[in-house]
């Protein structure tokens, strides 16, 4: 169920149980910064949340190694070739798993279970709900069979997959550098006869067209009720506004755009179309014609193609593929006459999520819940985090896809996932590639400058729910570009000087001042109200998925704290005041606490620190407790402090930065 939108002063109702799933990285490759900072690290921030605020045994944080593929296919079919690697491709999938594995647990991040979709247990659950999924749609009615062209390399006399073929996209407007058999790199999806200028990566030669039959799911008759629930979300829901737009692209009529010119005698080739609206504006180049449905699209394209006449397509829903012919997949259950068929990758990773939640309830049979509690349950709500590029499948065909598996023909009342999807996370101002002058760090790389507490602070900064932003780390800028501090340290700073200080000096002045304890008395009204004020700013944020807010809020907070000491621990020590000292320091460890609960999910290690030496239970970071004083939280009433050696961190820098200070 999605989040409701908030009015004015409301306070967020979080579900009851929560499901947290981050697209999953393909196998064929270690994990890049984009995959840690553009996703995965705000999911994992969100899943701590939520393991805070409504208790740990109430969120599933699952992802995984998205294990077929024709990149992953291709990729390993290179190294082959080139003699770089001599296993299997199973092998070959399962060490690039392992690395990403190591990856996430070096940033933190912390799924319940980070599967892989066809190794181990995982993969053999996966499987299995692979199987009931395609029964399910199947025996309802949803899924058809449909004989459509696929590429055929006869040099090599094999079926080429999608990423063995290359050619230009045939969406209008699309600005995506490659188009591949039957989608983009962006995510469009169009027929394979549609791609232009199509290059086998085998052969390099234009490859030939043969039919094979497949099964799809008839996503296409879906959307109306997909614009039905779409313009619900824009109205109700605290969705991105940005994604229910690129939504709504796609659930148009389809269209076809011919440039004016082509065109010799508009009226005769409209006599030759079937129904259609013409869209004939004098000053664009193109002529639009708008059909009610693809069978009469597809019959107006084979006019054009009979006339030589070249065409471009417009966004719309189009047959979703299930099946392929690709021996490293998923097996679809032989029906009817199709045999020995494949999943396409994308399909079932939608619903790899599902099955990873299977796997690791299985694992966890105390829990004494099956699939159901979590995915449909009107207690439960699913959270999905994406990148832009995968709007359509997510957005689009999963939501189609769910509402077919529980039969459920009213989309707005059934419980599906609310997605969250980021815009690009850039590098150097340019969209990362491989090929660029300066190749993207891949995040293992950025931990030998940064920590991972550093890192995660500055990539929720970067404001990716709203916009494309970019990463510009100053170690791989050249001398004379870098221009005043690294951008990446900023509001790391905020935790390694800020808040470090302002705990520093609370158990220095306890230990100096208050025997090592922390001294009894009221929390002042002014700070009550500036941590109220922030707290609830933090947990809207945090509803609405709005991680650079979350950010400036708690810049703001700790800063004003650190400020309150500084004067007035000033004025106490100047007047020897001190009756103020204990006030101050009452409030500031108050503060601290709460500070260390806001900032617990975005840097777990640092502030599980700061409550091993407040001495201090796991309840502090429950947030049914978040206005409570420290005291509550401390069993020995004497409210000792674990002590603090000289030069001790709770959040440090990275040695490279202290060698730089040093300098």
């Amino acid at each position: 169920m999605v989040n409701k939108r908030l009015g004015k002063d409301e306070r967020p109702v979080f579900p009851k149980r929560a499901v947290i799933t981050a697209g999953m990285p393909y196998g064929n490759k270690e994990l890049h910064f984009g995959h840690v900072g553009g996703m995965m690290i705000h999911a994992d921030v969100f899943a701590r949340f939520l393991r805070d605020r409504i208790g740990k045994e109430n969120v599933i944080f699952v992802s995984g190694t998205d294990c077929y593929g024709s990149p992953i296919l291709e990729s390993y079919r290179k190294l082959v070739e080139d003699k770089k690697f001599d296993g299997s491709i199973k092998d070959y999938v399962t060490g690039n798993h392992l690395k990403q594995k190591a990856t996430l647990e070096k940033y933190e991040i912390s799924p319940n279970l980070f599967g892989a979709s066809a190794l181990g247990r995982t993969g053999e659950v996966h499987n299995e709900v692979s199987k009931k999924i395609f029964n399910t749609l199947y025996e309802n009615g949803y899924l058809a069979k449909m004989s459509t062209p696929q590429f055929y390399d006869p040099e090599y006399n094999v079926f080429l997959n999608g990423r063995q073929v290359i050619g230009k996209c045939p969406i209008q407007g699309c600005t995506s550098e490659k188009g591949y058999a039957d989608e983009c790199s962006l995510g469009h999806q169009y027929m394979p006869d549609e791609l232009i200028d199509p290059k086998s990566a085998l052969s390099g030669k234009t490859p030939v067209i043969k039919d094979v039959t497949n099964w799809y799911f008839k996503l296409d008759e879906y959307c109306d009720k997909l614009l039905e629930r779409n313009n619900y979300l824009m109205r109700y829901s605290n969705c991105r506004k940005n994604m229910l737009k690129t939504i709504d692209e796609f659930l148009k009529k389809p269209v076809i755009y011919v440039q004016r010119k082509n065109i010799e005698d508009l009226a005769e080739l409209e006599s030759l179309f079937p129904e259609h609206e013409t869209i004939d504006e004098e000053k664009k180049s193109s002529i639009t014609f708008v059909f009610k449905d693809l069978a009469a699209r597809d019959k107006a394209r084979e006019v054009l193609g009979n006339k030589g006449i070249n065409y471009r397509s417009g966004k719309t829903l189009v047959p979703f593929r299930l099946s392929g012919n690709v021996e490293w997949g998923v097996p679809v259950p032989d029906t009817e006459d199709q045999k020995d068929l494949t999943f396409w990758v994308w399909p079932e990773s939608l619903w790899a999520p599902i099955s990873f939640t299977e796997a690791y309830l299985e694992e966890h049979k105390e829990l004494d819940q099956n699939i159901s509690d979590w995915w449909n349950s009107e207690d439960s709500t699913v959270f999905q985090f994406i990148g832009e590029d995968n709007i359509y499948f997510y957005g689009i065909a999963e939501m189609a896809m769910f509402s077919a598996l529980m039969n459920n023909e009213d989309m707005e009342n059934i419980n599906l996932p609310q997605i969250i999807s980021n815009k690009h996370i850039l590098f150097m101002g340019i969209k990362a590639s491989s090929s660029s002058e300066i190749k993207p760090p891949m995040a293992d790389e950025l931990l030998n400058h940064y920590t991972a507490e550093q890192l995660r602070m500055h990539f929720l900064s970067l404001g990716l729910s709203s916009k494309s932003a970019s990463f510009k780390p100053q170690i791989y800028m050249k001398e004379e570009e870098k221009q005043g501090a690294d951008p990446v340290l900023k509001e790391g700073n905020l935790l390694t000087n800020v808040y470090n200080r302002i705990v520093r000096s609370c158990f220095y002045t306890a230990q100096k001042h208050f025997d090592n304890k922390i001294p009894v008395g009221t929390v002042s009204e002014k700070i009550l109200e500036d941590t109220k004020k922030a707290v609830l700013e933090y947990e809207r944020h945090m509803y609405n998925h709005e991680f650079h807010a979350i950010t400036y809020v708690l810049d703001s907070y700790i800063r004003n704290m650190n400020k309150y000491w500084a004067k007035n621990s000033r004025e106490a020590e100047k007047n020897n005041d001190e009756e103020l000292l204990k006030q101050i320091v009452i409030d500031e460890f108050y503060a601290l606490r709460v500070i260390a609960t806001l900032l617990h999910p975005i840097a777990p290690t640092g502030c599980e620190m700061v409550r091993e030496y407040l001495n201090a239970s796991e309840k502090m970071w429950s947030w049914d407790y978040i206005f409570s004083p420290v005291y509550d939280f401390i069993e020995d009433k004497n409210y000792e402090l674990k002590f603090l050696e000289p030069r001790v961190d709770f959040f440090t820098k990275h040695p490279s930065q202290l060698q730089f200070d040093e300098k």
